[in-house]
């Protein structure tokens, strides 16, 4: 497995600016390729799960991997925490990002609203559809694109409400708006373990990642500067990328 991080400019210091709810697209780097076997309901709890020992460890969120995957780890610059974690895979990303959440109510409503509101703002639009983990939204904002011509950029974003946990999910590339090639992405989504651990915390704070073992970290300069984005607890932060379409 290799290790690869970039110097990433700190949430606190970054301004928002397009699609909220997503984490810093520079940072830690973990390549994997390997197989695994198929696909069950999820994500699940520590305490549900199944078998999971073959699964790359980040602490609190366990990944399992699949034969082509790479997996991008997203490193906060002034903390040098792990934030997220993005799956590349068959040419679109999914982005992951675990917080904490009460005993007795979720967090994918109240956050669902933000989001709406925050691309309102940006003149952009929030279509609310059924997917596979119940409400989804998939966000459109204008753009313009590299010939200068008007588009959209767009993300589709899940939320699931686990037990003192939320896990969020951000599609970006060709799965975004194609549903059979989102498929693996999803599989990757509902086979994730979450383990929240017995730490207090309040609600929607984030739940930093670990290195997995045996990573070997290189550094990498950093290319021109990066734009926050707005993420949970009003923390900006970045994301994957997202689909340019005319």
């Amino acid at each position: 497995m290799i290790f690869k991080r970039k110097n990433a400019k700190s949430p606190d210091d970054a301004e928002s600016e397009a699609l909220p709810g997503e984490a810093a697209d520079d940072g830690t780097h973990a390549e994997v390729d390997a197989v695994a076997p198929g696909n069950e309901q999820g994500p699940f709890d520590i305490d549900d799960a199944p078998d999971h020992d073959h699964y790359i460890d980040l602490g609190a969120l366990k990944i399992e991997p699949i034969e082509g995957m790479q997996l991008r780890l997203e490193v906060e610059e002034g903390s040098q925490r792990v934030i997220a974690a993005a799956l590349e895979l068959d040419g679109s990303r999914l982005q992951l990002q675990v917080f904490a959440a009460p005993k007795s109510s979720g967090l994918w409503d109240g956050i669902a609203a933000q989001i709406e509101e925050s691309i309102g703002q940006q003149d952009g639009k929030i279509d609310r559809v059924e997917g596979r983990f119940g409400t989804e939204l998939i966000a459109r904002v204008p753009a313009e694109g590299p010939d200068g011509t008007q588009g959209y950029m767009v993300a589709r974003f899940i939320g699931v409400d686990g037990g003192r946990w939320f896990l969020r999910g951000v599609i970006g590339g060709p799965a975004t708006l194609d549903r059979a090639q989102a498929e693996r992405l999803e599989d990757r989504f509902a086979r994730v373990v979450v383990d929240r651990g017995d730490q207090p915390m309040p609600p929607t704070e984030l739940i930093p990642l670990t290195m997995p073992a045996g990573a070997v970290a290189r550094q990498e300069p950093t290319e021109g500067s990066d734009d926050g984005e707005q993420g949970l607890g009003g923390r900006p932060e970045r994301g994957p990328e997202i689909t340019q379409i005319g």
